[in-house]
């Protein structure tokens, strides 16, 4: 297979989209093992933005005059940590406070277990009166620009809500769509006035859209006719759901993630919006974050090399298609429902800590550059797609991801020879490799013949083959390698 890179010609710039993370359960950066994760995620390089929940069912409550009240320490440890760790944000105001709310026990749970992380619900009623809502808006963003400066809160993302549309966030049972946007739209005036009046530099938008077309549709023709602040559109996109995975209905593939932020744009272009950032900030290849392999063997994709192909043919996709996306955030959760290592769970490392393949591919992912150079290969197909880049000090970093489209097929190792036009003088590279032999922890567990639970000595073995690593050498214009099924390769060249 013939690929030839062209390093004098530059097809585009290319901005970041791709590095960037929704951490779940939002109380576990109180904790523990879930610093040990978001610590490996910052040295990494993993991750530039992170989305959290404000929590302000933690911080909200009413005396008994009717007053409200406000204590922040939970926050604060939370976004000390996340700041302290040089992460951008993306703060989702979420949970609706008991104290506020029109119904506290319209409860609601979004798990594997029967309550959310340390025994939490969630209330999904609208607040009685939204002039609290607004007074809570204006109180959490008064004291996140107090505690951490307007220029540093004015690069954050601030997020009405979370999947207003659908029952298992907002409004419970409420099957009415009409009256669902309705309500959400009384919401979002009270969050855009409560933030605005303590700065008008701040960056808003909503309404982290889970699905429904006509609720987007519904919201924009609301916000335009009301001249309403929105700086960015955010929206859920994933791939599939386990059911047609499983029954082979829908199996994974990057275009539906395409094909919805294209009708997603195409409601924007409609209403106006056409030239307003959007944001997903929840992708995954299949929904549902709460169910695994006890109840869909197929999401053993999410332990294996099948992540990270998928997850290097998105990114090339989307900026094949030309896609008008700021940015893309994995959705990591069931982190804290582990109970075996390799479970399926959407979450970037197993129950001893072992970095999953679509963990290491979002770290060879923050290595690629920000100019995309031509490339021509000789494949007839789409079974091979090449990323080639240079970075800003000028060394170049090339990714290749192999594999069907749905990820199902079995492909021989492809031999790749590849000519790399430009290049004068000595050079060195780097080639990292992830498929079903590198980088794979899942893949050394079942090559090794392994049960669980696995021992001290097992453990460390299997830890070490779940690392990154990269061969090294002299590098000439000609060079020749393979890859194999479901396989990504960055190669660095110096």
């Amino acid at each position: 297979m013939k690929v030839i890179i062209d390093t004098s010609r530059t097809v585009k710039k290319l901005h970041n989209f791709w590095n960037h993370i929704h951490f779940h359960p939002t109380d576990a950066i109180e904790d523990d093992w879930g610093r040990d994760i978001l610590d490996c995620v910052a040295q990494d390089n993993v991750a530039q933005t992170v989305r959290m929940y404000a929590m302000l069912e933690d911080i909200v409550t009413m005396d008994e005059n009717g007053n409200l009240q406000y204590d922040f320490t939970l926050n604060d440890q939370r976004m000390d940590y996340m700041v302290s760790k040089g992460f951008n944000l993306l703060v989702s105001y979420n949970f609706m406070p008991p104290c506020i709310s029109s119904d506290p026990d319209e409860l609601a749970t979004v798990c594997k277990n029967k309550t959310r992380y340390k025994g939490k619900f969630i209330i999904t009623a609208p607040p009685r009166d939204f002039a609290l809502w607004e007074e809570v808006c204006f109180q959490y963003t008064q004291h996140i620009v107090q505690r951490y400066g307007v220029e540093v809160v004015s690069n954050w993302y601030l997020q009405c809500f979370n999947e207003p549309d659908i029952s298992w966030f907002f409004m419970k049972g409420c099957k009415d769509m009409a009256l669902r946007i309705e309500t959400y739209c009384k919401l979002y005036d009270a969050f855009e006035h409560g933030v605005r009046r303590v700065s008008d530099t701040l960056k808003i938008g909503g309404p982290a859209l889970a699905r429904e077309a006509t609720f987007l549709d519904g919201l924009l023709k609301h916000l335009k006719k009301n001249n309403r602040k929105l700086d960015y559109i955010c929206f859920h996109a994933y791939g599939t759901v386990p059911a047609s995975i499983e029954s082979g209905e829908k199996p994974l593939s990057v275009y539906s993630i395409v094909n919805k932020v294209l009708r997603v744009h195409n409601i924007c272009k409609n209403n106006g919006f056409e030239n307003t950032p959007l944001i997903i900030d929840e992708w995954g290849a299949s929904g549902i974050g709460f169910v695994n392999i006890d109840d869909y063997p197929s999401l053993i994709f999410r332990e294996n090399e099948v992540y990270s192909a998928y997850f290097a043919r998105l990114i090339m996709a989307c900026n094949a298609y030309n896609l008008p996306l700021d940015k893309i955030l994995i959705c990591l959760s069931g982190q804290h429902e582990l109970y075996n290592e390799f479970s399926g769970f959407r979450g970037f490392f197993t129950l001893s800590g072992f970095k999953k393949p679509i963990y290491n591919a979002y770290a060879l992912a923050a290595k690629l550059g920000g100019e995309q150079l031509a490339a021509i290969t000789a494949l007839d197909n789409d079974l091979l797609n090449v990323l080639p880049t240079r970075c800003a000090d000028g060394h170049l970093a090339l990714m290749f991801v192999y594999s069907s489209e749905h990820f199902d097929r079995e492909l021989p190792e492809l031999k790749i020879e590849l000519d790399t036009l430009g290049i004068a003088g000595e050079h060195t590279y780097r080639k990292w490799v992830i498929d079903g032999e590198n980088a794979n922890g899942y893949g050394a567990f079942k090559k090794a013949g392994y049960c669980e639970p696995l021992n001290n000595a097992q453990k460390a073995e299997i830890a070490k083959l779940s690392e990154n690593c990269y061969t090294e050498g002299k590098f000439t214009s000609n060079m020749e390698f393979t890859i194999k099924n479901n396989g990504v390769v960055l190669l660095e060249v110096f």
